[in-house]
């Protein structure tokens, strides 16, 4: 049971990562249209071939409802098949399964995945300070009857920053912590952020020094080990065998994929070492028919650097406990011997909101599509790709395989 391989990714866009107070605005409506027609001219596809929508509707500025009517009806397309997509960094991965799946199920031919990143101007009874106050407590929701707003909020668990400094402290009791390794997670992501033109920080190089030295947040995470939220954007176009062979690039067939939700605060983990995507990769690489040694290169959610690690572990490249050991002894940068988020992750190419697992997806189908430039892997037929949403609770697997 699962894909059969008949659907793929075969053409996309992403808005270059720039800070908020830069970014020019525009409605969410405008940014799904603009991205549209980007994603579908990289394609080489008319909008009326599309017959498939999935969005992001949390946060969308027109609508709280009908998201993908009032997006089709803005379009000028009819649909056959939409969905809404609500899994934080999961979105991304999320998207494109379901897209995969209502292609191959004959629901659709051609899916519009997209999410608007950019702030939308301000109407005069919009409250210009929403976006400060939705961040403040990072994502826990302080509405009455909510288990956070009674069980966690009130003893300082709030906002992302905690709940992955919790588990890495967890981690470094079970299995040690070696902050030298964890360090050069990001500088080898750095180093590959120099071969992304649009990466929010290529021209600005890293060391391990200068991440230790940088101001610990919550410990043991250094701010250089926690992304920077940045406005963006980004669509992908997932259609069927039949049109891709037709389609201006080299196709990524979506070939295997893996989902799991087990809590959504940390503190009701079974084990914080242990997260749900262990479950969401085995299946995935199952669907394919797959192991991860077969992969060419891995693009891993990275929010944080100890996502990271766990994700590096619970995919399977390597034993658990041993995950820091692994990035010591291998080059993680796209001239190494195992490439890891070849763009620069999230750490270094930017992470635009929920659009920012897009960049993974989106780094995936260009390194198969081989429009890599100068990060061009020589080989890149097989990829795997995670998301992570939440504090490492909502999880899914992607495994992206070249036509």
């Amino acid at each position: 049971m699962g894909l059969t391989g008949n659907a793929a990714i075969v053409g996309a866009a992403q808005y270059k990562p720039e800070k908020y107070q830069s970014a020019p605005q525009m409605f969410h409506l405008e940014q799904v249209a603009d991205l549209a027609r980007l994603a579908l001219r990289d394609a080489g596809m008319s909008i009326k071939e599309l017959d498939g929508l999935v969005i992001h509707g949390p946060q969308f500025h027109e609508a709280s409802i009908f998201v993908p009517a009032m997006a089709a009806e803005y379009l000028g397309i009819e649909l056959n098949f939409a969905e809404v997509v609500d899994l934080g960094g999961c979105t991304s991965v999320g998207m494109i399964w379901r897209a995969a799946a209502a292609v191959e199920m004959g629901l659709c031919e051609a899916v519009l995945c997209v999410i608007p990143a950019r702030m939308a101007p301000f109407g005069p009874n919009d409250d210009p300070m929403w976006m400060a106050q939705a961040m403040r407590y990072g994502g826990h929701s302080t509405a009455f009857g909510a288990p956070e707003a009674e069980f966690d909020l009130p003893y300082g668990h709030l906002g992302q920053n905690t709940g992955y400094a919790m588990i890495a402290q967890r981690y470094a009791a079970k299995y040690g912590y070696d902050p030298e390794a964890m360090a050069k997670i990001a500088v080898d992501q750095r180093f590959n952020a120099q071969g992304h033109q649009d990466a929010i920080f290529r021209g600005s190089e890293l060391t391990v020094e200068q991440v230790l030295a940088s101001k610990m947040v919550a410990d043991p995470l250094h701010i250089l080990e926690i992304v920077m939220p940045v406005a963006g954007g980004a669509a992908v176009i997932v259609t069927s065998k039949e049109k891709a062979a037709k389609a201006k690039n080299r196709p990524a067939f979506v070939t295997g994929f893996g989902e799991r939700l087990s809590y959504k605060s940390p503190s009701y983990a079974n084990e914080m070492t242990v997260t749900p995507l262990a479950q969401a990769a085995s299946k995935a690489f199952a669907m394919a028919g797959v192991r991860p040694e077969d992969m060419d290169a891995a693009q891993l959610y990275d929010c944080y650097t100890i996502t990271v690690l766990l994700s590096l572990e619970d995919a399977g490249f390597c034993p658990k406990g041993e995950g820091m050991r692994f990035i010591r002894e291998h080059n993680l940068t796209y001239k190494g011997d195992f490439p890891l988020n070849t763009h620069g992750g999230q750490l270094s190419f930017g992470q635009s909101a929920s659009a920012g697992g897009m960049s993974q997806v989106i780094e995936a189908f260009e390194q198969i599509a081989g429009r890599g430039g100068e990060r061009q892997l020589a080989r890149a037929d097989q990829i795997f790709v995670s998301g992570t949403g939440g504090v490492m609770s909502e999880q899914g697997a992607l495994i992206l395989q070249g036509g």
